[in-house]
């Protein structure tokens, strides 16, 4: 079975972290704080959001046609009506918060935006996205990882690469550390005696050791002493997040931001996005959703303040959903999907890519919107732009990316 760094600190098997041990009797003291650095934070939707419902192409009239039920009004239309963006596409009302955002130019919507390969297996198409490798089964690693082992600015942070959930992701395997933990509070330990002395039995076993298990337990005696530093406060700006996993993670993203540990890329997954049956309209199961996430980033800015010009948040979705809606008034698996850019340094205010319409001739397989942006173009042009990466050819090996293929985000 295979086995690594990130394994040990996502299992918290390294230095018992299960277990509470306090790590003040380290061999070695822990890194300093990292000089401030940009930051992306990638929130996956996993399950497939309905992108159609998310960024309304309200102008289309096959939109409403084909979603009797479930189709949101266009602007103007009274309660409950999209909230008009460019005079094409309006953002589903339960995300109001982040229309001011769309407004002030920090806020951009992708749309048509997808995997190139056509499965709609939620497994195969989340691990093409997550590995950066559509249609290819076979990988070592993901494409964040590949980001982090190719970046000129790479450094040793240990918070450097943090995914917080049950596991680590597809996105961050591979050679390059990545810590993952299912929140600050799994670092927030005991300071007594007695975990003292565990901690020091601890270190005697393993520490001075050089294979993987003390590479391992080093790694995570550092992360928890760095943990310790962390602000446990309440969010900053007066910002409050909504209940729930997502909410509570970007408030550990903000805490690790605002501890200037070094932050350069955060994974989060939230679920739930499989709406096959009363997916709802303006009420209803996607709508929660959609509320919560749009609270929650913009929770996230307001506790981040002047923080976040360095920031930039991308949402992601495996594929979206079927134009027309089923018989159990929700959506099936589809293709193209829209996917949000949300920072200080994005040129916001637009709606990008290429629509194909919906017209009978225009739908990929003659039921879904159809992929005109690869994903591996937002992707690239993040990595590339905003984290200051140029060698996209190492982040997505074979993969034509260049001047006439960037969508102009930045």
């Amino acid at each position: 079975m295979k086995t690594s760094r990130r394994r040990f600190l996502q299992l918290g098997v390294a230095a018992g972290l299960s277990f509470g041990f306090a790590p003040r009797l380290l061999l070695r003291p822990a890194r300093a704080q990292a000089a401030r650095r940009r930051a992306l934070v990638v929130i996956f939707q996993r399950g497939a959001v309905d992108g159609l419902n998310m960024v309304v192409p309200f102008t289309e009239a096959r939109y409403h046609d084909l979603r009797p039920n479930i189709a949101v009004p266009e602007p103007g239309a009274g309660e409950g009506a999209a909230l008009d963006l460019d005079g094409r596409f309006g953002l589903h009302p339960a995300m109001a918060v982040l229309q001011p955002a769309f407004a002030a130019g920090e806020l951009a919507v992708v749309h048509a935006c997808g995997s190139p390969d056509g499965s709609r297996s939620h497994f195969d198409a989340q691990d093409y996205m997550e590995s950066g490798y559509p249609g290819i089964k076979s990988y070592a690693d993901g494409w964040l990882n590949r980001h982090l082992q190719s970046s000129p600015s790479g450094s040793g942070a240990i918070f450097r690469a943090l995914a917080l959930g049950n596991e680590l992701p597809l996105a961050l395997y591979g050679p390059a550390e990545a810590l993952a933990i299912s929140g600050l509070n799994q670092l927030r330990i005991g300071r007594g005696r007695a975990e003292e002395l565990v901690q020091a039995a601890v270190a005697q076993m393993y520490v001075e050791r050089e294979d993987l298990l003390g590479s391992a337990v080093r790694g995570s005696l550092e992360a928890v002493d760095l943990a310790g530093g962390i602000d446990d406060g309440p969010p900053a700006n007066g910002a409050t997040y909504p209940a729930g996993a997502l909410g509570a993670q970007l408030q550990d993203v903000a805490r690790v931001i605002r501890s200037g540990l070094g932050l350069e890329v955060a994974f989060l997954s939230v679920g739930g996005w499989d709406t096959h049956s009363n997916q709802g309209g303006t009420a209803g199961q996607l709508p929660n959703l959609l509320a919560t996430l749009a609270r929650a980033m913009a929770a996230f800015r307001t506790d981040l303040g002047s923080l976040f010009e360095d920031v930039c948040v991308l949402t992601t979705s495996e594929f979206g959903r079927t134009l027309g809606e089923n018989g159990s008034l929700g959506t099936d698996h589809g293709h193209g999907t829209a996917m949000l850019v949300h920072g200080g340094t994005v040129k916001g205010g637009r709606v990008y890519g290429s629509w194909p319409g919906l017209g009978e001739d225009d739908l990929f397989e003659g039921r879904d919107l159809a992929v005109t942006t690869d994903f591996r173009t937002l992707f690239a042009e993040v990595i590339e732009r905003h984290l200051g990466n140029p060698n996209i050819a190492a982040v997505f090996p074979g993969f034509d990316y260049g001047e006439s293929t960037r969508l102009g985000l930045y």
